[in-house]
C-alpha cells in the first residue's frame, strides 16, 4: 500500500469515526450522563485517561475519543483531560520505542519513519509541532514513529506539548457544543468548532509546507 493511499483511508477512517461518534453523542441523554459522572466521581477522569492511553497505544483513531472528552466533561475540563491523557500516552509509546520495542516498531514502520527522522533533522521540534496539528495523522503513529527518529526526548515532549492542546481543543469543543446544540438548538457553537477544525488542517498544512520548503 502506498503512502498517499494510507493516508487518504485513514482521512477516510476518521471522519467515519467523527460522524458516529457524533450521531452517538447525539443520543446520550444529558441527565443520565450526568448522573454517570457523579457517580463515578473522581475515578472518571482517570478511567478515561486509561481509555486513552491503552487506545492510542493500540493506535486507533483518537477523534472519537476527543469527542467523547468534551461531551462528558465539558469544554474546559475536557481539553484539560484530553491533552493530559494524549501527552502520557505520547510519552508511553516514546519510551517504549527507545527501549524494549525498537526492533517490533521498526519492522512494523520499515520505510516509513525516515522521512519523518529528515524532517526532525532540519526542524527539530518545530516539526513534530506541526504535524501534531494534522487531524488525519494517527497520533499513536506518530509516538511510535518519533521513538525512532534522532529526536531528543526533550525535543519530543516540547514539540508534542505545543501540538497536542490546539490539535485536540476544536474536538473537543465540537463534541461539547454538539451536545448543546442537540439540547438547545444554539449551533452556533457547533458552528464555531468545525471552523476551528479547518482553521486547524489549513494552518498545519501550510506550516509543514513551509517547513519542507
Amino acid at each position: 500500500m502506498t503512502l498517499k493511499l494510507s493516508i487518504a483511508l485513514i482521512a477516510v477512517i476518521c471522519i467515519l469515526a467523527t460522524g458516529l461518534t457524533l450521531y452517538g453523542l447525539g443520543g446520550l441523554d444529558p441527565a443520565l450522563l450526568q448522573g454517570w459522572l457523579n457517580a463515578a466521581g473522581i475515578w472518571a477522569p482517570l478511567l478515561y485517561v486509561i481509555l486513552y492511553v491503552i487506545a492510542t497505544l493500540l493506535v486507533l483513531p483518537s477523534t472519537a475519543l476527543n469527542l467523547t472528552g468534551g461531551a462528558v466533561f465539558g469544554p474546559v475540563w475536557g481539553i484539560f483531560w484530553t491533552s493530559v491523557a494524549a501527552i502520557l500516552a505520547a510519552i508511553a509509546a516514546f519510551v517504549f520505542t527507545r527501549t524494549v520495542g525498537r526492533e517490533a516498531v521498526a519492522k512494523r514502520l520499515r520505510g516509513r519513519w525516515q522521512a519523518m527522522d529528515a524532517e526532525i533533522r532540519r526542524s527539530g521540534a518545530f516539526y513534530l509541532f506541526a504535524i501534531r496539528l494534522v487531524p488525519i495523522m494517527p497520533y499513536g503513529l506518530v509516538n511510535f514513529a518519533a521513538g525512532l527518529t534522532s529526536v531528543s526526548f526533550q525535543d519530543y515532549l516540547l514539540g508534542t506539548t505545543l501540538g497536542t492542546v490546539p490539535s485536540v481543543l476544536p474536538f473537543v469543543l465540537l463534541g461539547s457544543s454538539g451536545l448543546k446544540a442537540v439540547r438547545t438548538g444554539d449551533v452556533l457553537p457547533l458552528l464555531g468548532a468545525l471552523g476551528l477544525t479547518g482553521i486547524l488542517v489549513a494552518g498545519s498544512t501550510w506550516y509543514r509546507r513551509r517547513l519542507k520548503g
